[in-house]
């Protein structure tokens, strides 16, 4: 029981583990995409109203506005499913793990928009900080439930699977203790005699 115990804590570790080296693999990327100096000679003013730039990318054609929005749907899609794994608790609600990875996905987005105000070229906009929270929540609604099902039924089956070989196992040999060669006390006293 102990052993089936240390093997799942040692799986969970690992997702975890990876799950962290992941996210911060991506944050570091989308820290190089987005708060790059561009080089351009001019930039659109900031968009602080929503909805307004989603707008203007479809006014520009169907092409270009689903082009543009998944784009920003995909920035930080990732991260529906790395905060879960790098988070590693599989028996949270999937409405709970929802609203915290969507929480932090604003939080993030919220924060490059912010230092993007400091970069040449970059353009603050409120409907990316929208679009990059909608695509994490989309991604974690697909596949974070069904990686958590997977799990516990992985962990069920080899709690099962241990029960069953540690039923089958033959008993050890019971240690015995030698005996200690003293004779009994009537053994020690002369015969009587009649």
């Amino acid at each position: 029981m102990q052993r089936q115990g240390f093997i799942g804590g040692t799986a969970a570790s690992r997702i975890r583990v990876t799950g962290g080296l992941l996210l911060a693999a991506h944050l570091a990327f989308v820290a190089w995409y987005t708060l790059r100096p561009l080089d351009v000679p001019w930039v659109m003013p900031a968009n602080l109203r929503p909805l307004d730039g989603i707008r203007a990318d479809f006014a520009l054609g169907w092409a270009t506005g689903l082009r543009r929005t998944g784009e920003s749907m995909a920035l930080l899609a990732p991260l529906g499913v790395l905060l879960p794994m790098a988070g590693g608790r599989p028996a949270v609600s999937r409405l709970g793990s929802l609203i915290r990875t969507m929480a932090a996905t604003a939080l993030v987005s919220l924060a490059v928009e912010l230092l993007q105000t400091a970069v040449p070229g970059q353009v603050v906009d409120v409907d990316s900080l929208l679009l990059n929270t909608a695509g994490a929540a989309l991604v974690h609604a697909a596949v974070v439930p069904a990686g958590r099902a997977w799990l516990r039924r992985r962990t069920l089956l080899r709690a099962a699977d241990g029960a069953v070989l540690r039923e089958e196992a033959p008993p050890g040999r019971t240690p015995t203790i030698p005996r200690v060669g003293i004779a009994p006390w009537s053994d020690a006293l002369p015969p009587s005699s009649p």
